[in-house]
């Protein structure tokens, strides 16, 4: 699964890796994104026939339109590639509302006797991504409507496997446009797979990054494994 992620590219490179074409929202840096919290997604731009890109904040957790109450999306952070075209939490989405989850990295923690050691999981060459994710929009009985969103996981990679038996989808650049294409005909299954090993790097971090008040950049640092902060 993934359960925790960092997002602190500028916006302007958001603008740029992601090709946005309207207004960008003010972001700071975010170490430790937590479910529930609001996120920047990449998606088509709603009421525009040109293909242009949105950049927008959403709740992380998906919150179905036909929930009866929000916490559901606590549930819902992360959708199975292997299901998600026929599960009813997930299927409208898959077919009309793909979007791309910002990210620069992301944590997993490994059973270690009777603690858990973080790792800290991104790219060889640290340059920021996407994730696969879906959003949609649910109408609260009273009040405005919520955007939320939830990222795609497949099984591990050769990296990941000693760590997790799952990891999250990560999308090429040249994956972005037909992942975003809500085309019916274009087939999306060859872009639900584990990210080639050669491209990522891992290493264990402290345990602060186990509570999301630690928001900073020294939940980064490495530390040896049996080193764990209290």
């Amino acid at each position: 699964m993934c359960g925790r992620y960092s997002i602190t590219m500028p916006v302007e490179a958001m603008r740029r890796l992601f090709r946005i074409t309207g207004e960008l929202p003010a972001l700071l840096p975010r170490f430790n994104v937590a479910p529930g919290q609001a996120v920047p997604i990449a998606r088509l731009a709603e009421g525009e026939a040109t293909g242009g890109r949105s950049l927008v904040m959403v709740r992380w957790g998906l919150i179905p339109s036909w929930a009866k109450e929000p916490q559901i999306g606590y549930r819902m952070i992360n959708a199975r590639a292997e299901t998600v075209a026929e599960k009813p939490a997930f299927r409208a989405a898959f077919r009309a509302r793909r979007c791309l989850v910002v990210a620069d990295g992301f944590y997993e923690w490994k059973s270690a006797g009777r603690t858990k050691q973080p790792y800290r999981i991104e790219l060889a060459d640290r340059s920021p991504f996407a994730f696969a994710g879906l959003w949609e929009r649910w109408q609260a009985p009273e009040g405005a409507p919520i955007e939320s969103c939830t990222i795609l996981t497949t099984e591990a990679n050769e990296l990941l496997r000693p760590i997790h038996d799952r990891m999250p989808v990560i999308l090429d650049e040249a994956g972005h446009e037909p992942w975003l294409d809500a085309d019916q005909s274009r087939s999306v299954a060859g872009l639900l797979r584990p990210f080639p090993v050669e491209r990522m790097a891992a290493y264990p971090i402290g345990s602060r990054i186990n509570s999301p008040r630690n928001d900073d950049a020294g939940v980064l640092e490495r530390v040896e494994p049996q080193n764990l902060l209290l």
